[in-house]
């Protein structure tokens, strides 16, 4: 399927789990991908090949989403290096674990500020083309903690609500200009960053999940590649639950 031929997807925070399954699953539909990282080149390096195996092509891009001129800087690149971003994939987020009563201000505000900030910095610059093309699609990776909480992440849980809440006013913003902004919500997926929680915390998790296993990356990425898709022109301000039953 090559829906998406001739359109440029930047996908932030694409070095590996999601970010890369998300900028594999939209290369098979024909977009050029812009891989972003804030520190690891070599696994964005992976992705872009992962990439051209899937048929298609694209640049590896450093920024730190929390850094205004980062952004700035990721965007221009990208658009003379490929074309205007009509795809973009907010992905990139951080964890800093602390009960609150031990939360340090910078556990907060970093936390907030990548997986938050960033997203609204990125969507906020990504519009500046979209209306003038009439066309885009955000697709903001929020997870399941924005919608039930986990205990020791208060800084997390509150950034990736806050994301749920930013994109639906957003699509309600933008819904006439024919840009769609959605929301994807993963449960337990197995990622380097699940598979740093302690064996006893997984196994517990695992126990929760009605279909009896950890999603793997690839399939949060097909709903990105959808999402993208026109076949997905009537849906915007939705948040897609993709969790193996967990919130059910």
């Amino acid at each position: 399927m090559t829906d998406l031929a001739g359109r440029v997807a930047l996908v932030t925070g694409a070095s590996r789990g999601i970010g890369r399954a998300s900028a594999v699953a939209l290369a098979r539909r024909g977009a050029q991908v812009a891989i972003n990282y804030r520190e690891d080149k070599d696994g964005a390096n992976d992705t872009l090949a992962a990439v051209r195996e899937a048929g298609s092509d694209g640049i590896v891009v450093r920024a730190d989403v929390s850094v205004a001129e980062d952004v700035e800087a990721m965007f221009t690149q990208t658009e003379e290096t490929l074309a205007r971003v009509d795809v973009l994939v907010a992905n990139a987020g951080s964890t800093r674990d602390r009960v609150l009563g031990l939360m340090r201000d910078e556990d907060w505000f970093d936390v907030l500020d990548v997986n938050l900030t960033g997203v609204w910095r990125c969507a906020r610059r990504a519009l500046r083309q979209m209306l003038r093309a009439r066309w885009g699609r955000i697709i903001a990776v929020s997870s399941v903690a924005g919608q039930h909480g986990n205990v020791g992440q208060t800084n997390y849980c509150a950034a990736k609500a806050g994301e749920i809440g930013f994109v639906r006013a957003l699509a309600r913003e933008v819904a006439s200009k024919g840009i769609t902004a959605n929301v994807i919500a993963p449960g337990y997926v197995d990622t380097a960053l699940f598979r740093a929680v302690p064996e006893q915390a997984q196994e517990t998790a695992l126990g929760q999940v009605p279909v009896g296993r950890f999603g793997e990356p690839e399939e949060v990425g097909e709903v990105v590649g959808f999402l993208a898709s026109p076949a997905a022109s009537y849906v915007t301000g939705s948040v897609v639950v993709v969790d193996g039953g967990l919130s059910a």
